[in-house]
């Protein structure tokens, strides 16, 4: 099996939502960019849970658009071996620094975990540091969890109450 790693945190010192993911899958990976599948809604969820068009910006500015937002992004898994990008297929993973990473974030509210896998491995690193910060469990954005999207919104859209006055907006029709 290959091994795969994750790619930098993008965080600044005002983020107050933190949205873990797990690893980034093939297509992440060959193109260097977070959420790069064109199938996986995570663009679009948070996009339309801040009331812009992420999905149609160049990928820098998403990311400075996320910062904006006071929105950070990283994974749980810092290496794995996986072939593929499912997660049921992570074997061998090593952990990123969640605690250090969480302690260097003075504004930090909320953790967000986006899927299960994700949810799983990051309890187990934050253990009691976890008490510190709301947690959600949001479901997956990959096109492998097959909930339905506005489904899917409506539970991404709890993370509103953390963000900014100018990033909460209803949900777009």
């Amino acid at each position: 099996m290959t091994l795969k790693r994750c790619f930098p945190p993008v965080v600044d010192a005002e983020t107050r939502v933190l949205i873990l993911g797990s690893l980034p899958g093939e297509a992440s990976l060959a193109q260097g960019r977070y959420y790069a599948h064109k199938q996986n809604q995570f663009w679009r969820l948070v996009g339309d849970m801040i009331g812009l068009d992420l999905p149609s910006q160049d990928y820098d500015a998403r990311l400075q658009t996320l910062l904006a937002h006071r929105i950070g992004l990283w994974d749980v898994v810092a290496e794995a071996r996986r072939e593929g990008s499912l997660d049921s297929n992570i074997r061998d993973h090593a952990g990123n620094d969640l605690i250090g990473l969480i302690d260097s974030l003075p504004n930090l509210a909320v953790i967000a975990f986006n899927g299960g896998t994700a949810e799983r491995i990051g309890l187990k690193a934050l253990r009691e540091h976890g008490d510190r910060h709301r947690i959600v469990r949001l479901p997956s954005s990959s096109p492998a969890h097959t909930l339905s999207y506005a489904e899917k919104l409506r539970a991404w859209q709890a993370l509103q109450a953390w963000l900014p006055a100018r990033a909460r907006r209803s949900s777009p029709d």
